[in-house]
């Protein structure tokens, strides 16, 4: 074909000879009845030692839309890295040789890639509607790898590992440079970086059958995926990643905080943690106020302790933020917010002392409810409007503008 491609589908390949023609075949014969722009299909042959090599060649002399790719190293993620970052199609993409997933999910993929609503799309066997036939020993290995990674890294995509995905080049440009692992953990990195970095992630459920033939090693696949997991927890948390410059220059709002940014979803969680801080305030107000001097210590004390728990738990859960990078910054603008609560609880317990010398420990504690109910509006202001607050910014248009170009060239 002639005209730029609009999308580019890699199919990595190791010792495939057989079964990658009749692949190839079958993926074109369906982008031309249902994909209305220019395409390429990218076969990218990775150290394979039998004929693949060969059958791509003959593929690609035949059909004008094919290209082949040869590497001299073995790795899909190797394979998906080098094609990617060498293609000048805007919407990239890639799926497995054997064809598990049915390739009518492959035009909502790329479609919200195409109009821009999403930056990364992936096809997910675990989400609401898709349809799965494969052994139970797959399934329960899939469904614990996913669990590991929400509980480990925080991902909230459904499915790493599903061999179909598509991202757009630009996006794919910030986040290759970052991803290491040259084989299967490939997927979970890239998927973990674009979420960490504020990029939307779409998934589509599909239907996918299991291959009997697929030469994946489950074991060792596994502790691989395991060893990356925890090198990417380190690299997150000594900020050798750099999500949050991507996030400037092309992201959207972080994926935690897409969950939490609409207004009400951050009172409800404001609230529960507020409830929550409440009780550890006045629980501790309670204990320590006997063994000192005065309420106004027993006060200071209780309400420190809860206004770090506070400040910390509002920026993890209510505006999602789960990285360290201006954690003590944002804790010491709590504080300086727990300045003006303190001073706010003080003047009603001095209030209350003018009104009611003798009042006890319980009315004193009532007092403290009360003027929380104020200070608690103070702190959630000053939290989505100062110390959590967002900057704007904008996507970058190099993608859907040569997305443009090649429309127009269909």
């Amino acid at each position: 074909m002639s005209a730029c491609p609009v999308l580019d589908v890699v199919i990595p390949v190791h010792n495939e000879e057989q079964a990658l023609p009749a692949c190839v075949r079958r993926l074109a014969g369906h982008l031309h009845a249902t994909f209305p722009y220019p395409f390429r299909i990218t076969v990218a042959d990775n150290a394979s030692t039998d004929r693949t090599w060969d059958v791509a060649l003959s593929l690609a002399a035949a059909m004008p839309e094919v290209y082949a790719v040869h590497l001299d190293r073995k790795g899909r993620g190797r394979a998906l890295k080098a094609v990617w970052s060498a293609s000048d199609a805007p919407i990239l993409a890639y799926m497995d040789v054997d064809l598990s997933t049915d390739l009518d999910a492959l035009w909502p993929l790329v479609a919200p890639l195409m109009s821009g609503h999403s930056d990364v799309a992936i096809g997910s066997r675990l989400a609401r509607g898709a349809r799965v036939v494969r052994g139970a020993k797959r399934e329960v290995i899939s469904r614990a790898y996913n669990l590991i990674l929400r509980a480990a890294l925080g991902a909230r995509f459904s499915d790493a590992q599903c061999g179909f995905k598509a991202i757009r080049a630009d996006v794919a440009a910030e986040l290759l440079p970052l991803v290491e692992d040259p084989t299967w953990f490939f997927d979970t990195e890239l998927l973990v970086l674009a979420e960490r970095s504020g990029l939307r992630i779409h998934e589509v459920p599909v239907d996918w059958f299991d291959d009997p033939d697929s030469r994946v090693a489950i074991v060792q696949t596994a502790l691989d995926d395991l060893r990356g997991v925890r090198r990417m927890r380190r690299g997150m948390r000594s900020g050798r990643l750099p999500v949050g410059d991507i996030r400037a220059r092309i992201g959207r709002r972080p994926h935690e905080q897409q969950l939490a940014g609409r207004l009400v979803g951050q009172l409800w969680r404001f609230g529960g943690i507020s409830v929550a801080s409440t009780v550890l305030h006045l629980g501790l107000f309670a204990l320590l106020r006997p063994g000192l001097p005065s309420a106004q210590v027993a006060n200071v004390l209780a309400l420190f302790v809860a206004t770090v728990f506070n400040t910390a738990a509002n920026r993890r859960w209510t505006f999602g933020l789960r990285d360290r990078r201006g954690a003590g910054l944002q804790q010491a603008q709590g504080l300086l917010v727990f300045g003006i609560t303190l001073v706010m609880n003080s003047a009603a317990l001095g209030l209350l002392h003018v009104l009611a010398p003798d009042a006890g420990t319980g009315a004193q504690t009532l007092t403290i409810a009360m003027a929380n109910v104020v200070s608690t509006a103070v702190r959630f202001a000053a939290m989505r409007w100062w110390i959590f607050r967002t900057p704007a910014v904008t996507l970058a248009p190099d993608a859907m503008s040569q997305l443009g170009e090649g429309a127009r060239q269909a």
